[in-house]
C-alpha cells in the first residue's frame, strides 16, 4: 500500500508542477481549449500508467517525458477520425487572449497562424523553455530539423508581425 501511496503522491506532484505548462503547450498544439484539457488528463494517465518504469534524473528530464507525451496525444488527436468530424469548442486563441497582455494578443494569433511543425518547435522552445537537444529528443527528430523548423517558424512570425518579432 505504501509502494501506492508513493506513486500517488508522485503523480500530484508532477500535476502541481506541470498542469499549467503542459494545458498551454496543448492549447496551442490543438487550437481548442476542451480539448487541450483532455489531452492534458489523457498525458497524465498515461504517465501514471508507466510512472514506475520512469526514473527522472531531474525536473527537467521528467518535464521533457511529460511534454513528449503531451506532444504524442495533441498528434494522436489531430489524427483521430472523430477530429476531422466534429465542431470545435471555444478556441485555444480566445483562452489564452484573455490571460494575455493586450500587447500580446496579435503574437498569440500569430503563432496560431504558424504550420504545426514549426509551432510546436517554437512553443518547445520560447513557452517550455527547452533546449534544441531536449526538443530533438522529445520531438524525436535531428537537431538540424528542430533548428530549420525555429528557423522557418521566427520568419513567419516575422512576416506576420512587420519583422517585430526577435525571439
Amino acid at each position: 500500500m505504501e509502494a501506492n501511496a508513493k506513486r500517488a503522491a508522485r503523480a500530484e506532484d508532477m500535476i502541481r508542477a506541470y498542469g499549467t505548462p503542459l494545458l498551454r503547450l496543448c492549447a496551442a498544439y490543438l487550437g481548442d481549449a476542451s480539448l487541450a484539457e483532455d489531452a492534458v488528463q489523457d498525458t497524465f494517465l498515461k504517465a501514471y500508467r508507466h510512472l514506475d518504469a520512469f526514473s527522472a534524473q531531474s525536473a527537467k528530464a521528467e518535464k521533457a517525458w511529460l511534454c513528449r507525451i503531451a506532444v504524442n496525444t495533441c498528434r494522436d488527436y489531430l489524427r483521430s477520425a472523430w477530429m476531422r468530424r466534429t465542431v470545435r469548442g471555444e478556441s485555444a486563441a480566445a483562452l489564452i487572449d484573455r490571460a494575455a497582455a493586450p500587447e500580446d494578443i496579435g503574437l498569440t494569433e500569430a503563432i496560431f497562424s504558424l504550420p504545426l511543425k514549426p509551432r510546436e518547435a517554437l512553443l518547445l522552445r520560447y513557452y517550455q523553455n527547452f533546449s534544441v537537444e531536449e526538443i530533438a529528443r522529445i520531438l524525436r527528430v535531428p537537431r538540424p530539423t528542430v533548428y530549420a523548423r525555429l528557423s522557418r517558424a521566427k520568419k513567419l512570425l516575422n512576416d506576420a508581425l512587420g519583422g517585430d518579432w526577435d525571439g
